[in-house]
């Protein structure tokens, strides 16, 4: 495993105090997966699911022996974290434990029968980032369906989500559902994966959804009012571009980015955290957005060039050319609104750099967003004032909605 994926903690922090907050694999280790005992198993799983002393979910299950453990089950990035973003994954044998590894993030998205053949129950465990075109929300809901159309039961093994309970953005629309957005909920929902499945089931989100049997294994300790840190959880990389909690608080909204020719960092080594753009001046851009009053986010001009990064970024936009950006420090991680932000950037490019700035994926934006309404308000040289505006009542129904889901 390389070592952007290396757990690690930084010893002064844990001085800030808190409660050490236990994930769903820790605690149902508490009973030695007792409720999995006699069982046939089917783990998804990937470099995230590890227990609070760094052992994974595969090597914890495959050592007991009450259980069997069938297939592992990969999603994007791989089972051991180690595929680049898009990139497809064949079936294989894992040589450390001898079972096989089926690919959910190829060709077939969904587990199919074969792959649930002889299964007394199926496992979900991976730490998503709380974005609503995180692929690993999809992958879930495919699980759920495939399970639910099979008669296996599934458990999710919850993790706090690390960018809290802040929700904001707009709703996905039926017409822009993808891989990358596959239910109608917030950009930004400030759910756990454990919440999400009990919406998803309950709204009947996925085929056979009434006849699925859920169970959630809950995380103890968390206060997902407070940063992070203070979980005292080791933090490690959910997939190659998000290194580090910064990056994923700036994510739900420098992600958008995508969809333009402006760089959200990738081919550096601080993707979502560094943005730029050869066209732009730096300094002009940040005076812009320090005088709207933007809280909880520090910004500071520096040049970077990308380049292909093996295992991170390959052809990342502006390759081996020079770009003018801006650095993005959260200062306030349990209040920064980093979709707001990302609206607040595309009206100042928009302004500022009417010619040069565009939209060059207005497909893949839209499935990023949920609707067309941020490309189309850009275009009528709406404020960034009206564009978050018009996503405010969706967000408040959502708020309401997700009042029968929250667990913490």
């Amino acid at each position: 495993m390389s070592k952007r994926y290396e757990p690690f903690l930084l010893g002064a922090l844990l001085l800030l105090g808190g409660c050490r907050v236990s994930s769903g694999l820790d605690n149902a280790l508490r009973s030695d997966f007792a409720m999995f005992k006699g069982k046939n198993v089917a783990v998804v799983a990937n470099h995230t699911s590890v227990d609070r002393n760094g052992k994974h979910v595969v090597d914890l299950l495959n050592a007991n022996k009450d259980l069997t453990l069938k297939a592992i089950l990969a999603p994007e990035h791989g089972y051991r974290g180690d595929v680049e973003r898009g990139e497809y994954i064949a079936a294989k044998v894992d040589p450390l434990t001898g079972v096989t590894v089926y690919s959910i993030y190829g060709e077939t998205r969904k587990p199919t029968e074969e792959m649930l053949q002889g299964l007394d129950a199926l496992i979900f465990d991976i730490q998503d980032v709380g974005a609503r075109f995180y692929t690993y929300i999809s992958t879930m809901g495919n699980v759920m369906e495939a399970a639910a159309e099979n008669g296996i039961p599934v458990w999710i093994l919850d993790r706090p989500n690390p960018i809290g309970r802040l929700a904001e953005g707009p709703l996905m629309q039926e017409a822009h559902v993808s891989f990358v957005g596959s239910y109608p909920i917030l950009l930004r929902h400030g759910m756990t994966v454990g919440e999400l499945a009990l919406m998803i089931r309950d709204r009947g989100w996925i085929n056979a959804a009434d006849q699925l049997d859920l169970h959630i294994v809950k995380v103890r300790g968390w206060n997902p009012e407070k940063p992070y840190i203070r979980a005292r959880m080791p933090w490690i990389a959910p997939s190659p571009n998000i290194m580090n909690i910064n990056q994923a608080l700036c994510y739900p909204g420098t992600c958008l980015f995508e969809g333009t020719n402006f760089s959200e960092g990738r081919g550096t080594m601080h993707p979502f955290e560094w943005i730029g753009a050869p066209y732009i001046d730096a300094g002009s851009v940040i005076a812009e957005l320090r005088a709207r009053n933007i809280p909880g986010i520090e910004m500071q001009a520096l040049t970077f060039t990308p380049e292909d990064i093996p295992g991170t970024a390959m052809n990342p936009k502006y390759r081996g050319e020079e770009c003018r950006g801006i650095a993005l420090t959260v200062t306030d991680p349990v209040n920064f609104r980093s979709v707001e932000f990302g609206v607040q950037l595309f009206s100042v490019l928009k302004m500022l750099y009417p010619e040069d700035f565009l939209i060059s994926r207005p497909d893949f934006l839209a499935q990023l967003w949920g609707n067309i309404s941020l490309e189309t308000m850009l275009k009528e040289q709406a404020s960034a004032r009206e564009i978050i505006g018009a996503y405010r009542k969706e967000q408040e129904q959502f708020l309401r909605l997700r009042e029968n889901y929250l667990l913490y």
